[in-house]
């Protein structure tokens, strides 16, 4: 059992909503603060639980668009088809269901902002739809044949380089040139100092405010060296998923090593196929996956709560492991 250390009230900055008490975020919330007044395309890169969305947000709330709607869709959680009616909204009889005219977030969200999350994974077909409204700031509603003036702004962001999927020819190049005019790439959770520290204080905090059994005062010297050393590739949703495993799990005024998840306290993982020795980390996925699945009844968002890890980046996953 390590030292007992309290809270080091590191100084944060509050970025509309964007927490940090690194430098290189600062010098990132910089670049936001050039690019947002402008109505140029940004693609925001960056891995999974960054805060793409939140980044997004902030762009919006700094533009002259501010008085106007922001929207986010994620493209990789749909179907084409319904992807298309989202986007672009569908008239009566377009399609099978399709009971009445329906408005797409392009007209809703006329005159303001449009945020395509997993842009990488939006279906070639529908790409040459998005070409039109990026050129020409028009579309036609599915099943429709008159056009629609609008004035958006999009942002996208993607995990994947859009520049490999255009060499794979899943994406096309013509619509990368419009969507990346200014990209910006977000730092990694373990790229920002010591906000591993300072944002599981304020995860601490926020659950020390709502909880009545249990108040959390400090954390043990071994569980945060395991913390500060882990990769993290989850970043600050992952981060914020222990923090409340460990705060709901554990007992007393200390997180401990052992309150923490498996994969950062070092815990032997048990699967019950085969020597661990003899496992893939493909292996123990599957196993993780499938038994999560069992515990959550299938439940997709209880699913990314115990496995730690946002609903698209579990979907994404449950999709390489065929399991359905």
């Amino acid at each position: 059992m390590g030292q007992k250390l309290a809270n080091p009230e590191i100084e944060m900055v509050n970025f509309h909503g964007i927490l940090t008490s690194s430098k290189k975020m600062e010098h990132f919330f910089e670049l936001i603060k050039r690019a947002a007044p402008t109505d140029a395309s940004i693609l925001i890169r960056g891995d999974t639980g960054t805060g793409k969305e939140l980044v997004a947000r902030a762009i919006h709330e700094l533009s002259h668009r501010n008085q106007k709607p922001f929207r986010a869709i994620n493209c990789a959680t749909l179907s084409a088809e319904l992807l298309v009616s989202e986007l672009f909204g569908h008239v009566k009889g377009a399609f099978t269901g399709a009971i009445s005219n329906r408005e797409g977030l392009f007209k809703i969200v006329d005159g303001g902002t449009l945020f395509l999350d997993e842009l990488a994974e939006m279906p070639i077909d529908i790409q040459a739809r998005l070409l039109r409204v990026l050129q020409e700031q028009m579309f036609v509603p599915m099943g429709g044949s008159n056009p629609i003036k609008v004035n958006v702004r999009i942002l996208s962001a993607t995990l994947r380089s859009l520049r490999d999927g255009v060499d794979k020819g899943t994406f096309r190049a013509d619509l990368m040139y419009r969507v990346r005019v200014l990209p910006l790439f977000l730092p990694k959770l373990t790229e920002r100092g010591r906000d591993i520290e300072a944002l599981t204080w304020h995860f601490l905090e926020q659950l020390n405010a709502k909880s009545r059994s249990r108040k959390v005062s400090y954390i043990s010297s071994d569980a945060l060296d395991a913390m500060m050393s882990y990769s993290w590739p989850g970043n600050i949703r992952e981060l914020q998923n222990v923090v409340e495993y460990a705060f709901i799990l554990g007992q007393g005024d200390c997180i401990e090593l052992h309150d923490l998840t498996p994969e950062i306290s070092g815990e032997r993982i048990v699967t019950g196929v085969q020597p661990e020795s003899a496992q893939t980390a493909w292996d123990i996925e599957h196993e993780q996956l499938l038994e999560a699945y069992r515990k959550s009844r299938g439940k997709r968002e209880d699913m990314a709560h115990l496995l730690g890890m946002s609903r698209t980046t579990l979907w994404r996953k449950l999709k390489e492991h065929q399991i359905t």
